[in-house]
């Protein structure tokens, strides 16, 4: 399964920029990315580990809930 590269747009636009072999390679493709980004950019760039593209964008999609507090 490979690595996708997201830039994250708001109202979850999502535009795919790269599908990476390996974990090392995705992050840091990534890391170049974010420095490229404007100071003021309200997109985000995302790593996803899925079995293609339907998959990745399902999950940069779906809500996520925190977990309860306490025991931390």
């Amino acid at each position: 399964m490979p690595y996708y590269i997201y830039r994250v747009k708001p109202f979850a636009q999502l535009d795919q920029l790269q599908a990476l072999d390996t974990f090392a390679e995705a992050s840091a493709q990534a890391k170049v990315l974010r420095l490229a980004l404007d100071a003021g950019s309200p997109d985000k760039i995302k790593v996803i580990f899925a079995d293609n593209t339907l998959h990745a964008e399902d999950l940069l999609t779906q809500v996520r809930v925190a977990g309860p507090k306490g025991d931390d």
